[in-house]
């Protein structure tokens, strides 16, 4: 028998989307050592491993006064030594557990990521405890991270997004602490193995330490094992130190990073914002993802699906624990700088002008909640999320209503959002490109400043 042809109404049909999938929330266990060690445990059995992250609420803002990217370069160093171990053994032991881990610092925290094989937890749990608090931060070891970050400064150096980034940063931020990204090749080579000590002494101690792990275990246990590990460790939290308040710059300002023969120039545009505390987060991460946060985006769809100025344009919220910034950013050709830049600010007026349509902010609120659901799938995953909640002080159900918050989201509660946050008229604009290709271009938007890539003043 021959097949049944369908019908034009059947061929045309779509069919609607499925109800979203509820998220079943692992057992979170909460709980304190004496010594002042914060610890957020969750259940998940899905593989019998577990990952973990003993985060520090310091990083390269809190030890700026000793120098810049020092807690960067602290966190590097640590992992190359202790007291009984040296760097191959670190390694050696590590392979023997089939565990990974990673050492890293940001502007606001320094942490020790680690994952492995449950049943081998304690001692996995012994080796960052020697980690965090007898890193020997032996000589030779310091002197070859020296050299391989002052490697890292020079390439940084000849990379538009980072430049752009280093400018904005300082536009924004002047004399705080954030304006600060990366040393120079100068501050690098003035390091000194005391300076990673001190920053070490002061930073890693329990009270300014939080422990989070999610994995196949059972709590109460492993709090067992957690106050075994950690729990003759002593230390107070760190002085607070006062930070200048950032700048406000007003009106729109263009800085050039001139990079002699640039093929293209790199964008960036971005305004003070908010941090993950602010009441006002998720309505603005909605916002974001509609302007330029997704792929299937406005200001995608305008100058890379429309235009085809860049491959990838986009927009991000910044958040750090004491301020944030707004950025949008994209790669264009020469020859259109002043059109991308024009239809970019298009699109910001258009979102800060016009309510959003009901089927435009379902897609959107769709889209975030699956990213955000996709990011709960793994432990890792998890992990983060319930770091970011623990580090910023969120509400305890933060992630449980986080869904239920976007879908409630009405388009006048997005035009609010964007007339509040994406503040058009104080956008700060950096391009980094050839000065004699992009200027004229420039200064249809605002007198440019100009600088070098070492950030030298031209003008």
């Amino acid at each position: 028998m021959p097949p049944i042809a369908a019908t034009t109404a059947e061929m045309n049909s779509v069919p609607g989307l499925t109800a979203e999938r509820a998220v079943t929330w692992p057992k979170v266990t909460k709980s304190r050592l004496a010594n002042g060690l914060e610890i957020v445990l969750a259940e998940s059995h899905a593989i019998p491993k577990f990952h973990g992250q003993l985060s520090f609420r310091s990083g390269n803002a809190a030890a700026i006064h000793r120098g810049v990217g020092l807690a960067e370069m602290t966190s590097t160093v640590l992992r190359t030594g202790t007291k009984n171990r040296t760097s191959r053994q670190i390694e050696e032991d590590l392979r023997g557990l089939g565990a990974d881990l990673s050492s890293s610092a940001g502007a606001d925290t320094s942490a020790i990521g680690f994952a492995g094989l449950s049943e081998l937890a304690e001692p996995l749990l012994s080796l960052v405890n020697a980690l965090a608090r007898e890193a020997s931060f032996p000589e030779p070891e310091f002197e070859r991270e020296q050299r391989q970050k002052l490697e890292e400064v020079k390439l940084e150096r000849t990379q538009p997004g980072f430049l752009a980034g280093e400018r904005l940063r300082k536009v924004l931020f002047g004399s705080h602490p954030y304006a600060q990204i990366s040393p120079s090749e100068q501050q690098v080579a003035a390091y000194k193995r005391e300076d990673l000590l001190q920053t070490y002494r002061d930073f890693y101690t329990p009270e300014n330490a939080l422990l989070v792990m999610v994995g196949d275990f059972e709590p109460s246990t492993m709090l067992k094992t957690i106050g075994k590990v950690f729990g003759n460790w002593s230390g107070k939290k760190p002085a607070t130190l006062n930070a200048p308040e950032p700048t406000q710059p007003r009106g729109r300002q263009v800085y050039l990073v001139h990079v002699p023969g640039a093929v293209q120039c790199q964008i960036l545009a971005g305004c003070p914002s908010i941090t993950r505390k602010s009441p006002d987060w998720v309505p603005l991460a909605l916002t974001n993802s509609l302007y330029g946060g997704a792929f299937n985006s406005r200001l995608v769809m305008n100058i890379r699906e429309d235009k085809g100025y860049t491959y990838s344009p986009r927009s991000g919220v910044n958040p750090m624990r004491q301020h944030g910034y707004f950025s949008i950013s994209a790669a264009v050709r020469n020859d259109v700088v002043a059109a991308s830049l024009t239809e970019i600010f298009y699109e910001l007026d258009k979102l800060r002008s016009l309510p959003v349509p009901e089927p435009e902010l379902a897609d959107a609120a769709n889209y975030l909640s699956g990213i955000f659901s996709m990011g709960l799938a793994t432990q890792s995953g998890l992990l983060s999320q319930l770091a970011t909640v623990a580090l910023n002080e969120l509400p305890d159900d933060y992630l449980e209503t986080y869904r239920d918050k976007v879908r409630a989201l009405k388009p006048a509660d997005l035009l609010t959002t964007a007339r509040k946050y994406l503040d058009s008229a104080n956008m700060q604009i950096v391009l980094v490109g050839d000065r004699a290709q992009i200027e004229p271009q420039a200064q249809l938007f605002a007198d440019p400043k100009i600088f070098d890539a070492q950030g030298t003043s031209l003008t």
